[in-house]
This record gives structure tokens, C-alpha cells and sequence, in this order.
């Protein structure tokens, strides 16, 4: 996979995250993390050489809250903002491009991982299948071993979580992605609450029958 940031660009991303407001190392994190719709999240290892190199450079200042060092952009830092704001513009496009790049990837990964989980039970399901048939003194509710049809409602449950999961991915980018543009209503966070009841009402009827 390519690199998230071209030389240089993490520095200045940081830089611009701190000019929004003072964070400490975690909460850097957290706010990549949460720009790139969960898709990326850079190591401490990454980030805190970086904060020590603009803390050096006069660009950042540290303080200490209890046991956190809280990092804020100095005069100088905005200064350097300044003088490359086409270069920040260039990085928040590059920014947007990756998203859309680690979430196609992602979503990849997740199909094939419900292929190969699918391949799995399956292989699973004819095994239990096979000795069903040739054990048929065998009590399938017995613990010694799962029956065909615990094997089939394990591979289902595994399924939804993979569903699940995707879904909660792949909407998470996209809300991310339309609001470095345009807002979003919470009217659209009702919609989604209501969808989300309906369907979980549905689904629990569905296995209370």
C-alpha cells in the first residue's frame, strides 16, 4: 500500500490540526483517525517524533497536563502555516483521495474475508455433515461436537457480524467524507436512528419466532 502522507506532508497536517486547538499526542490520533473515517490511524511511533522535530523547530510548544504533554502551535507555527497554505490545500485534496483509496481497499478486504469465512464453514458444515453420516449412533445434541445445523447458525451469525461491521465502516466514510464539504442535518442521524430501530425490531422478531 502506498504511503497515506508524501514526505514531509504529516508535519504540516499536524501543524494545522494544532492550529484548530491545543491536543496532546493521543488526541492527534484520534483526530487523523476520525479525518480519514476510521480507514487510517498513524502510530504513536509515527506522530510523537514528529512533535519532538516541530517542538525543536520552535513550531510547537509543550506543556504538561498531570501525566499528558498537551502540544500547541506557536507564532511561528502559524507563520509556516501561512506561507504554505497552498501546500495544506494540496494535502487536504490528497487527504480526500486516500480516503477514497483505504476505503475501497478496506471494503475489499472485507469481501474477502466473508469469501474465505464462507469457504471455511462450508468446508466445516460437509465435515460435520460426513460424520453425522457415518457416526449414526452419534447424538447431535450431544457435546461432543457441533451439529450440521449449529454449524449453518454460527457460519450466519459470523456473516452478520462481517455485515455489520461493513456497514458501520463504510457509512462512517462516507459522513466524513461529506462533511469536509457540506453539513450534515440531524435530520440524516434521525433517519439513520429510525432505520436502525426498525430494522433491529424486524430482526429480533424474526429470530423470537
Amino acid at each position: 500500500m502506498s504511503p497515506v502522507f508524501a514526505h514531509g506532508n504529516l508535519r504540516l497536517y499536524l501543524l494545522a490540526l494544532l492550529a484548530e486547538q491545543p491536543r496532546h499526542g493521543y488526541e492527534l490520533i484520534q483526530a487523523l483517525g476520525e479525518r480519514f473515517g476510521g480507514t487510517y490511524s498513524p502510530s504513536a511511533g509515527t506522530i510523537y517524533p514528529r512533535l519532538a522535530k516541530l517542538e525543536n523547530e520552535a513550531l510547537v510548544t509543550k506543556t504538561h497536563d498531570g501525566r499528558r504533554s498537551v502540544y500547541s502551535i506557536t507564532d511561528a507555527g502559524r507563520a509556516e502555516l501561512t506561507t504554505r497554505e497552498s501546500e495544506l490545500d494540496d494535502i487536504e485534496t490528497s487527504v480526500t483521495d486516500s480516503v477514497h483509496r483505504l476505503a475501497h481497499s478496506v471494503r475489499a478486504e472485507v469481501k474477502e474475508a466473508m469469501r474465505s469465512l464462507r469457504a471455511e464453514l462450508a468446508s466445516a458444515a460437509r465435515t460435520a455433515q460426513h460424520t453425522a453420516a457415518t457416526t449414526p449412533t452419534a447424538d447431535p445434541r450431544g457435546a461432543g461436537g457441533d451439529s450440521p445445523g449449529r454449524t449453518e447458525s454460527l457460519r450466519a451469525v459470523r456473516e452478520a457480524d462481517l455485515v455489520l461491521n461493513t456497514f458501520r465502516r463504510e457509512l462512517g466514510v462516507a459522513l466524513r467524507e461529506h462533511v469536509r464539504i457540506h453539513p450534515v442535518e440531524q435530520s440524516t442521524v434521525t433517519l439513520l436512528e429510525k432505520r436502525l430501530a426498525d430494522v433491529r425490531a424486524e430482526i429480533l422478531a424474526t429470530l423470537s419466532r
